[in-house]
Parts: structure tokens; C-alpha cells; sequence
């Protein structure tokens, strides 16, 4: 299987990123984890394309982010990324625009959907 990366996932990050969300809160190299996890190998991400969806997330108040607070841990503080309830809502138009685009294309090419 062809890997995706960038151009293909342009447009996409964002929802897919609140998609991984509804499972749970998580950092950034979990969130990565869970992306190629989810897309069986095929799907490719780089940290330099994850931070700038997440930051834009949180600005637009999609998800919310909070420093672990973890004595125990070792190593460099990290930022857990949870959904909101406006992420939650912008997650399910975004997945039926995806639904329609999805038929509309397919019906053109003239595969089954």
C-alpha cells in the first residue's frame, strides 16, 4: 500500500486529528501514534505538520491543551490535547462533509462507495 503524506492529507489533519481526540486526551507523539496506527501503516505524519493543526485546534477552541503535571516522569513536560464540545460538533459536520465529497467523487469516477 502507497503511503499518504502531505499533499493528500492537506485539507484533512484537522479532522483527522479530532477524530483520534474522541478516544481520549493525548500528546503530540501519541496523537502521531495513533493517526499511523489508525491508518494501517499507509498513513505518514511528521511532527512539523502535526504541532501547527494542533495549535490551530487550540485557537480556534477545537481542543483544548494542558501541561501533564507528572513528578514521576522523566524528561520534558507534555502537552495533553483534549476535544472540546465544539471540536466534537466541527468533528461530525466535518465527517459528513467528507461523506458527501466522498460519494460526489466516487459517483465521477465511477467506483462503488
Amino acid at each position: 500500500m502507497a503511503r499518504i503524506t502531505g499533499d493528500a492529507l492537506r485539507g484533512h489533519l484537522e479532522t483527522l486529528v479530532l477524530s483520534v481526540l474522541r478516544k481520549g486526551g493525548a500528546h503530540g507523539f501519541e496523537i502521531l501514534r495513533r493517526l499511523e496506527e489508525a491508518g494501517s501503516g499507509a498513513l505518514h505524519l511528521k511532527e512539523g505538520s502535526l504541532y501547527p493543526a494542533l495549535y490551530r485546534l487550540e485557537a480556534a477552541k477545537m481542543i483544548s491543551g494542558e501541561w501533564e503535571v507528572n513528578a514521576v516522569r522523566r524528561g520534558p513536560r507534555r502537552r495533553i490535547y483534549r476535544l472540546t464540545a465544539k471540536g466534537r460538533r466541527r468533528f461530525e459536520e466535518a465527517r459528513g462533509e467528507f461523506e458527501q465529497f466522498v460519494s460526489v467523487i466516487g459517483g465521477i469516477l465511477g467506483g462503488a462507495v
